[in-house]
């Protein structure tokens, strides 16, 4: 189980990196969120993988499941999604600013060369 879970969140953070190296803007906030999911899983694996473990600590129970990493995720969830709003509406904006979603383009190098 560790195996494939360690296999999947590598996965989606290559792909993640891999999109956020993307021209366009779309694949980028595409790769960003795919990263985002990547660090949730790694922060939930940090508790450990428990089956059947109880939520809350009682007496008699030895095996349990850690809270600590399920409230870090809650809260990385919460700030992937804001970091997700944020980077559709700045490309939204740099599409109607630029006219173009590319990351790298040079029209504002040519427009400095027209004007000289």
């Amino acid at each position: 189980m560790e195996a494939l879970y360690a296999t999947v969140t590598g996965f989606l953070a290559a792909s993640g990196l891999y999109l956020a190296l993307r021209g366009r803007t779309f694949p980028v906030v595409v790769g960003l969120t795919l990263l985002s999911y990547a660090v949730n899983l790694f922060l939930f694996s940090t508790g450990g993988l428990t089956t059947n473990g109880a939520a809350v600590i009682r007496d008699g129970v030895n095996d349990y499941a850690d809270p600590l990493p399920q409230a870090l995720v809650l809260t990385a969830i919460v700030i992937g999604f804001a970091m997700t709003a944020f980077s559709v509406i700045l490309a939204m904006r740099v599409r109607g600013d630029q006219g173009s979603d590319q990351v790298n383009d040079q029209r504002g190098e040519e427009s400095k060369e027209d004007k000289s």
